[in-house]
């Protein structure tokens, strides 16, 4: 019912009750009005003793000749994904599928909860925002990545046969173990957290314990081996080779039980089933095969791929097995049906490694190119299967090179990627009102320009992979030939703002200043200016170059750990990281 107008200066009808319309006050001078803490809040004083300490400190750095290097307050992340929040939440709410709604303003930030509060939004497992880059300060490729069991850090592995450790939290540098004498390429913990299995180019295989005591180390196989994978029950594993053999160990007895010979060329990747008796292997040769462990035998053999298959990957129910390829494609196929479920069209040059989100059907995949892509697979399937399946987050320029490895917090609401550019890469999901983000996706936001501090402290240069050139739109391993060349040859990076072409510290990708790099490298000790990206991993750290150009000793610094030496050799042969 429209009600009369009520001392209101507009004609516009009033479709509200007569309570609902503010009145003047009868007593104007009854009206509270504050009288104290009428100016915003600041923050406290800082001690005087703290500050004098501030200055002595720079003071000695100038002493010593360093810079002195600016306090920067370290940028908000969802270190814990809202988990005290979302245990309290499942006991109160007032059913088993309430969830609060999530708003796009900041403050409701703290209302974000962990993606496994969201079984039907996928958005919230999209982890494009960027954190944080982790670098060496001897730098060479990172092949492999992974989260410890618990999740509180991320371990990697080097072409320069190291173990790094880094904090899951603030990500900056815990610690660095020389594991292996070659390349590390492959890793994984057990099931049940208690050990881990090694491999690397000389098809040497060790094992861990999580506190990175080495317990025993055997010859597996007479190539590099490629992939390692653990049973369901921890009991057995199985590794690939470039031999073209994949072997099944008996975990306990460190004794090979069975030899899987049928492809025909080298096994780049191997994956046992999460649940079942079942491995699904990639190789060389453009096929995948699927085997019974207990056989040997080969159930079935897949082709659709045109090149090689460089990265294989379960999904957390065992349904789909999504594969990456040198074709610039990642299929999923579905093992129930033995058909291809999607084809993934996106990237422009090969793809190196294919991870699933441990909560929802999200596919992400890395290039040689540099980009990370989100996929989600949740939707409805494509009526035309030949069709180009847009990606749901593309993150264009997240390295300068290949990204050999990737993987998300067992949560799901954090992301690590390890690239051929030598750095170690962590990202977050969007934030809730967020100016620099879309939270639905599908935007596009400028470069950013962050602080590298990672494990080196004198680093402070701005991200490669976050050019001026370009933008992040929300949302190759070398056998015998040179990755990324193009039509015209190398491109030529532009470039940055504050460059000095003449000056000594000749910029390459993923490299910073030139104090790490030994002889051979120009008068100066700088490498060439590199056009397109960077040289093969082989070619960067070849087996003779160890232990000839670095000779201090890391036990003063690295809590008694005795470091390889390491020199660049720009003689070495192009081979890429195979």
């Amino acid at each position: 019912m429209v009600l009369p107008m009520l001392t209101m200066d507009t004609s516009i009808p009033m479709l509200l009750p007569s309570t609902s319309i503010p009145r003047p006050l009868s007593h104007p001078h009854l009206e509270w009005t504050p009288k104290r803490y009428l100016s915003d809040p600041q923050p406290p004083p800082m001690d005087d003793a703290r500050v004098l300490e501030q200055e002595m400190a720079a003071a000695r750095q100038l002493q010593d000749g360093k810079a002195v290097k600016k306090t920067r307050p370290r940028r908000t992340v969802d270190f814990n994904a809202g988990m005290g929040r979302w245990n309290i939440l499942r006991k109160h709410r007032p059913n088993s599928t309430y969830v609060p709604s999530m708003r796009p303003a900041p403050p409701f930030v703290i209302d974000l909860l962990p993606p496994i509060a969201y079984p039907a939004n996928s958005s919230t497992s999209l982890c494009t925002k960027f954190i944080h880059t982790s670098t060496n300060k001897i730098r060479c490729p990172v092949n492999v990545v992974t989260w410890t069991p618990e999740g509180r850090r991320v371990l990697t592995g080097s072409t320069s046969g190291e173990f790094t450790l880094w904090n899951g939290l603030t990500f900056n540098f815990e610690t660095i173990l020389q594991a292996h004498d070659s390349a590390v390429r492959a890793f994984q913990f057990t099931h049940s957290g208690s050990f881990l299995a090694s491999a690397d180019q000389n098809g040497i295989i060790k094992y861990f314990q999580p506190n990175m005591n080495n317990l025993t180390a055997w010859a597996g196989h007479r190539e590099a081996i490629r992939g390692l994978s653990f049973s369901p029950d921890d009991r057995r594993f199985a590794t690939a080779s470039d031999d073209s053999t994949i072997r099944i160990w008996s975990f306990e007895e460190s004794r090979e039980e069975s030899v899987l010979t049928g492809h025909g060329w080298d096994v780049k990747c191997v994956e046992w089933h999460p649940s079942k008796g079942l491995l699904v292997s990639g190789s060389k040769d453009n096929q995948i095969k699927f085997w019974d462990p207990r056989t040997g035998a080969v159930l079935s053999t897949l082709h659709q791929h045109k090149n090689t298959i460089q990265g294989l990957a379960w999904s957390p129910n065992g349904n789909l097995v999504a594969s990456a390829s040198r074709d610039q494609t990642v299929r999923v196929f579905d093992i129930r049906a033995m058909k291809e479920f999607r084809i993934l069209r996106g990237h422009k040059k090969e793809v190196c490694s294919v991870t699933w989100h441990p909560v929802h059907p999200i596919l992400v995949s890395g290039g040689s190119e540099g980009a990370v892509l989100h996929w989600d697979l949740g939707g409805p399937e494509p009526t035309n299967m030949q069709s180009v399946t847009q990606p749901r987050a593309t993150l264009s320029q997240a390295h300068d090179s290949n990204i050999w490895s990737m993987a998300f917090h067992p949560m799901g609401h954090l992301f690590v990627t390890a690239s051929n550019d030598h750095t170690t890469r962590f990202w977050s999901r969007e934030r809730p009102g967020d100016a620099t983000s879309v939270f639905s996706g599908g935007g596009e936001k400028p470069p950013e320009i962050i602080d590298m501090s990672g494990q080196d402290d004198e680093d402070d240069a701005m991200v490669p992979g976050f050019s001026y050139g370009g933008t992040n739109k929300w949302w190759g391993k070398d056998e015998d030939a040179v990755v990324g060349l193009g039509d015209n040859g190398y491109t030529q990076r532009a470039p940055f703002s504050g460059d000095d072409p003449m000056g000594s510290d000749d910029f390459i990708p993923g490299f910073g200043t030139s104090d790490n790099l030994g002889g051979g490298a120009g008068p100066s000790g700088v490498a060439p200016k590199q056009s397109g990206p960077l040289p093969g991993q082989e070619e960067m750290w070849t087996a003779d170059s160890r232990g000839e150009s670095r000779g201090e000793d890391w036990g003063n610094r690295r809590g008694g750990w005795t470091g390889r030496g390491r020199g660049y050799n720009p003689n070495g042969a192009r081979r890429g990281r195979y």
